[in-house]
């Protein structure tokens, strides 16, 4: 190590104190590997402020020194942008150590929540005062506020509550010049101006570091009632998702599509998961609606809603969880579509969005061309069919080579994104660009788009020092 990287090191220390600099190989491992081992990157070091004056300080010697920076949540992104390159010369900037709930208005149904709490932290801190923070995904328990909203986050309540961006009423950001900007008011009205929160929402840490957030708060459900039921076609389960919110008086909250060989991936691979309908069906809809009262008039609703729905043939059976163990089994169907694919080989997985009205016809057109450009591939669609997104993943045929298989992945790209964008829709609905679509998403955006996205980044952050070569390249 060079002497003035040694210099950098020690004044990161006087900083943070010497437990929030990692240096050691060990140390910092844990920190340059993404969840699915797809990224892996170099540090010169990790680093864990403990406040927001911290972070001050350490963005503004890393301007100084001119060192990259790489902020980091929970480290639960699926496409790359928490981890930095192989170089080395950047440091991580790990907020996990900042965990502070700082207030709850319950009369402004408010949170101010530092970058480092959990997602689960937050939901049960708003349980606590009888309020609900909607916002759910898989990796709640790890996934950080700081995280959720630089990646403009979604989840299975998208439908109901909006994805993070709507969740969001202010922020407090460290600048890549050091200094602070902070709106944390929870003003549900300020029309005063640019809406600059929204530059770092979704923003990937590409133009500064979120340090706290001013999250909104709804009342607590009283009742909930979860539903799985078996549809012929993803057409069916979109005419079904309209009725639903007609039927429910619009209290859907979720509404999940499912197939057929998704289910059975997970019963092959997932201990104590059961086939939750007498018989096999092409595909299933988990339905959830919630009610802020408990007096039993959701059961009826929704089984009124399912006989209805299979008069109309839209269904051919249903089923609905008599207990918080049966919904617990089957969202435990939905939520184990992902851990259950890795055992089959391996998956291409895209994170698409359409209109609703086109997702039937997106589903049916990209998984006819996937399977003509490679017999025996496995289509398993699923996910937000309420909101338009749907994860269109695809396992390798059985006995293809797992190296030969993902020697297809930008081909089959090009099929999926170009059937996604001719329809209208995104090649990215929540889990964002990083560095897997950073290329990717120059054959999609307009060049007038591409252009203020770039003279966005250039205009906060010209030294090119925040998240660099992420979400949107600037070349010197």
């Amino acid at each position: 190590m060079s002497n003035s990287h040694t210099l950098f090191l020690t004044q990161l220390e006087q900083i943070t104190g010497p437990n929030g600099v990692l240096t050691s190989e060990a140390d910092k491992s844990g920190f340059l590997t993404e969840l699915r081992d797809r990224y892996q990157g170099q540090a010169l070091a990790v680093v864990r402020p403990g406040s927001t004056d911290e972070v001050s300080r350490i963005v503004r010697l890393c301007a100084e020194e001119n060192v990259p920076i790489v902020p980091q949540g929970g480290n639960t992104g699926l496409v790359g942008g928490q981890i930095p390159d192989a170089s080395g010369q950047a440091i991580v900037l790990s907020l996990t150590r900042m965990k502070s709930i700082r207030a709850i208005d319950t009369a402004n149904s408010t949170m101010i929540a530092e970058a480092g709490v959990t997602l689960t932290a937050v939901q049960r801190a708003a349980e606590q005062r009888d309020l609900l923070f909607p916002l759910s995904i898989a990796s709640e328990g790890t996934a950080t506020v700081g995280g959720i909203l630089s990646t403009n986050a979604g989840g299975v309540a998208v439908l109901k509550y909006g994805n993070a961006r709507a969740l969001c009423l202010g922020l407090e950001v460290v600048l890549p010049s050091g200094e602070v900007w902070s709106s944390l008011s929870g003003l549900y009205k300020d029309n005063t101006g640019y809406d600059l929160k929204q530059l770092f929402i979704g923003g990937e840490g590409t133009l500064g570091v979120i340090t706290a957030a001013s999250l909104r708060l709804f009342p607590r459900h009283g009742d909930t009632r979860t539903a799985l039921a078996a549809v012929p076609d993803p057409e069916a389960a979109v005419s079904l998702l309209s009725l639903a919110k007609v039927a429910s008086g619009d209290q859907v909250t979720a509404f999940e599509l499912i197939p057929r060989i998704g289910i059975e991936f997970v019963l092959r691979h997932r201990e104590g998961a059961m086939d939750p309908l007498g018989a096999p069906h092409p595909w299933y809809v988990l339905i959830e609606v919630s009610s802020g009262r408990d007096d039993g008039s959701l059961q009826t609703i929704l089984e009124e809603f399912l006989a209805d729905a299979m008069e109309k043939q839209l269904l051919s059976d249903a089923v609905i969880a008599s207990s918080g163990d049966q919904a617990g089994n089957l969202w435990g169907l939905r939520e184990g579509l992902s851990e259950c694919q890795k055992p089959e080989g391996g998956s291409i997985k895209h994170d698409i969005s359409v209109p609703v009205s086109a997702m039937a016809r997106f589903i049916t057109e990209a998984c006819q061309a996937c399977e003509a450009h490679m017999p025996g591939i496995r289509p398993v669609p699923f996910g937000h069919i309420g909101d338009g997104n749907v994860h269109f993943n695809l396992s390798q045929p059985p006995g293809m080579d797992k190296a030969e298989f993902l020697s297809h992945w930008q081909q089959i790209n090009d099929i999926v994104h170009g059937i996604a964008a001719r329809l209208g829709g995104s090649i990215s609905a929540e889990h964002g660009i990083g560095q897997m679509k950073v290329d990717e998403i120059t054959r999609y955006k307009t060049e007038p788009e591409l252009a203020m996205m770039r003279a966005v980044k250039q205009a906060l952050d010209p030294q090119n020092l925040m998240n660099p070569g992420k979400l949107i390249k600037i070349t010197s």
